[in-house]
């Protein structure tokens, strides 16, 4: 061992796989970062002596004496107010060409808040895409995932949310993109004029697939940066955790760890609860929302990275095709905000519980009435006005590119019901029907 400006240095490595080294090494911890001929690399596996390092970018070409550098700390990212409007990689480095951001140096991956410092979310967080909330509305300090297909626009149902939802910080976690759509988000930020709230980390499927594991950690701990010391209400947007999930399979194979259900490593679970448990609302006003997409490989949702991700979220926004009005959709029927009961009818309008329950039910007719024709039986009148409710209740109010502020998807779900039924059909209160039922 040679030791260069209080470095520890090793030139012998006895063991190396298609992603880790093994090597004998003392003093180093758990989590630390080393630099294997030029290429980054974390400690992942400690047993006495022996020391496994994973290698970002691969091990081809490493040979048993290249020289290994232990750097003395885990991954860290530099914070300050200069993060705003800028592109990173996963080492938080620039690829926007603008300089490198100076700030203060923060491990990344810490611990998330104790839950005696939490506050029970309760502040309504607004999306601007009606589908999500009127019938699954969303608070502050809530970690919520839209599954979708792979085929599926999840980046536009992003970057869509981006740009209206009111937060006072957006963190992008990109992992597995392709060019377009990193190019996309940077166009959408740019032309709608938020690309000074917004933060984004980038992981492209040019890059090594074992970097996205960095992504959610990095993106993490800059929201924390933001919500704790700024007091800002950030909203972390994370794409794509299959990909992450995939990368986590990748390493774990190559360190030849026996694999849990559909090849995934049996620390899935806890890999993925410690990321979605950063999401808090703070006494002090701060709070980390989280909204990740998780695709569905042949929309299986009993794969193993969605089962566990169901667990550990509150609740999912479900993404569909709608082919009665060709356009996607955020299904009622599969979506679920499990918190949404805080703020619908406190910080939203009175009638919102009542006007988002008879929607959904009279949606759910309209299946049934479909069903019926296509099955051939005769429809009845009331059918046919349910499928003609079901058919402009998704234009209008569930496709993902209707923008409305809350009250006005109220007015117009109003306006549908009075439109194809009369008040005695809906189950509203009678004080709610009085109110708001259209005068025209």
């Amino acid at each position: 061992m040679q030791v260069k400006a209080f470095q520890r240095i090793y030139t012998q490595i006895d063991d190396i796989t298609k992603a880790t080294c093994t090597l004998r090494a003392e003093g180093v911890g758990y989590e630390e970062l080393a630099q294997i001929d030029g290429r980054l690399a974390q400690v992942v596996k400690i047993k006495g002596e022996k020391v496994t390092l994973q290698v970002f970018a691969g091990t081809e070409g490493l040979k048993t004496n290249s020289e290994v550098v232990f750097l003395g700390h885990p991954p860290q990212v530099a914070v300050s107010q200069a993060l705003l409007g800028r592109f990173f990689d996963a080492y938080a480095q620039p690829i926007d060409g603008g300089p490198p951001v100076e700030g203060e140096m923060i491990e990344i991956g810490g611990p998330s808040v104790n839950p005696v410092k939490r506050r029970q979310p309760s502040e309504l967080l607004r999306t601007g895409i009606a589908g999500i909330d009127l019938n699954n509305t969303l608070v502050t300090g809530q970690k919520i995932p839209f599954f979708a297909d792979p085929n599926e626009p999840y980046n536009h149902v992003l970057a869509t949310v981006a740009t209206r939802a009111q937060a006072d910080v957006i963190v992008l976690g990109g992992m597995g993109l392709l060019n377009d759509d990193y190019l996309f988000y940077r166009k959408v930020f740019e032309n709608s004029g938020h690309l000074d709230r917004t933060v984004s980390f980038i992981n492209t499927t040019e890059d090594p697939p074992v970097e996205r594991l960095l992504i959610p950690d990095t993106a993490l701990t800059v929201a924390e940066y933001f919500a704790v010391g700024q007091h800002a209400k950030v909203l972390v947007l994370l794409t794509d955790m299959t990909l992450y999930a995939d990368a986590l399979s990748i390493v774990a194979n190559r360190m030849d760890q026996i694999p849990s259900k559909d090849s995934m490593p049996g620390s899935l679970y806890s890999d993925l609860a410690r990321i979605y448990e950063k999401a808090v609302q703070l006494p002090e006003g701060g709070s980390i929302t989280i909204i990740a997409v998780t695709t569905l490989a042949g929309g299986d949702i009993t794969h193993a990275i969605p089962d566990n991700t169901g667990y550990i979220t509150e609740g999912q926004l479900f993404l569909r095709y709608d082919a009665t009005i060709n356009r996607v959709i955020v299904d009622p029927f599969r979506s679920l905000s499990r918190l949404k009961q805080l703020v619908i009818g406190k910080k939203t309008r009175e009638d919102h519980p009542q006007v988002m329950n008879a929607a959904v039910r009279l949606y759910a007719d309209a299946a049934n009435a479909r069903t019926k024709l296509e099955n051939g039986f005769d429809l009845s009148d009331y059918d046919r006005r349910s499928l003609d409710f079901a058919r402009e209740y998704g234009l209008q109010l569930l496709e993902i590119d209707v923008n409305l502020e809350v009250e006005t998807m109220l007015d117009t779900a109003w306006r549908l019901l009075a439109q194809y039924f009369q008040p005695s059909e809906l189950g509203i209160k009678a004080t709610f029907v009085e109110k708001y039922w259209p005068k025209d």
